[in-house]
């Protein structure tokens, strides 16, 4: 039995006042079609405008301040290891996907050749000490012999002199006088090519002590190529990485230049993400950036910043270029790429690899 409390109940009289709304009394079947079918458009065109504004004040406060792509790529500033000496490799210590730190050995080429190479270099080095010594010391004898040179002409002056001054009285032969003169000129001469013979080994080693002398130099410095030579028949890796795209094989002939492998820094890892030239009016250096990867899902949010925006697009550093000036030209919207730095300390948590794809978010408003 339905008691009074019931129908007077406010939630029975608001679900009657409902039907009453959607169907009025007193009005026929057709009548009560036609005024539901204006009420439930007019409700749907509400909804849609609510939605619309909605949407708008969402955009307008929020989504007009991000920039999202999903054409991005890892990168790094891969090393590419070559050797720098020919030979023949006689050992290969790592492969491809190994971690490697700065001075590794990567590959070790023969060292024989270095090794008789040097050895030759440091005997020339030795020789030329000993010949640039002998240069000072026959510079020491070539001075001494001027000495020698001069005392002997100051004699024969003399000698010459004093007879010259009696020829007149005929205390002298001329026979002894001539001898006399003779005497004196070989003396000039003698002293002339002594000063000669002086000045050319004083050529030797003027300008410089025996430790700088230009020979001793020039063998010092192919001592330390031969040096080198040999510490470069091994080869290190230049930084810390992963290597990659590794060739070398024991046995092989390698010449200087030829890429042998390379060795990604996978911790400076960046992201170069391609923007619409429209999305571009509002990115700045130093914009807060967040990413996402499809290799650890949208649960892991890389952070980053924008580290510089591409000087020119794809298609300008093309091989063969667009010819845009032809008559059948038709518009493509073109890319830029930006790139952006990450965070070290989440890339050491959760390490990318090249070529990985990127959806990458620029917060606008910072």
């Amino acid at each position: 039995m339905v008691t009074a409390d019931v129908l007077d109940s406010p939630k029975l009289q608001r679900n009657s006042a409902f039907r009453e709304w959607l169907n009025p009394p007193g009005l026929s079947a057709a009548e009560r079609r036609s005024l539901l079918r204006q009420r439930l458009f007019a409700g749907l065109g509400g909804l849609i405008v609510l939605v619309a504004l909605a949407w708008g004040g969402w955009w307008y406060f929020i989504g007009s301040n991000y920039v999202s792509t999903d054409d991005a790529y890892v990168e790094a500033s891969t090393s590419q290891v070559s050797p720098r000496v020919d030979g023949t490799l006689i050992a290969v210590p790592v492969h491809d996907t190994q971690h490697v730190r700065r001075g590794d050995v990567l590959a070790v080429i023969d060292s024989s050749d270095a090794k008789l190479a040097l050895a030759q270099a440091n005997a020339a080095y030795a020789q030329a000490k000993q010949r640039v010594e002998q240069y000072f010391a026959n510079a020491d004898s070539a001075a001494a012999q001027v000495s020698a040179r001069r005392a002997d002409l100051a004699r024969a002056q003399q000698d010459y002199s004093r007879r010259a001054s009696i020829a007149s009285t005929g205390a002298v032969s001329g026979e002894e006088l001539t001898a006399a003169r003779n005497a004196l000129q070989t003396a000039k001469a003698a002293l002339n090519e002594a000063q000669h013979q002086l000045a050319a080994q004083r050529a030797l080693i003027d300008g410089a002590d025996a430790a700088h002398n230009p020979e001793i130099l020039a063998a010092a410095a192919a001592r330390d190529k031969a040096r080198l030579d040999l510490d470069r028949t091994t080869i290190r890796s230049p930084i810390d990485g992963v290597v990659a795209q590794n060739t070398a094989q024991v046995g092989q002939h390698v010449q200087p230049g030829a890429p042998l492998m390379s060795v990604v820094p996978i911790s400076r890892a960046y992201v170069n993400a391609n923007f619409k030239e429209g999305q571009l009016e509002r990115v700045r250096v130093g914009q807060p950036v967040e990413l996402t990867s499809d290799l650890y899902g949208s649960d892991v949010v890389f952070h980053g910043h924008v580290a510089g925006i591409g000087g020119g697009t794809g298609s300008a550093f093309a091989v063969i270029p667009a010819q845009n000036a032809t008559g059948n030209w038709i518009k493509v919207v073109q890319r830029l790429p930006v790139r952006i730095a990450l965070d070290p300390k989440e890339l050491e948590q959760h390490p990318l690899r090249v070529g990985l794809s990127m959806n990458v978010t620029i917060d606008l408003a910072k």
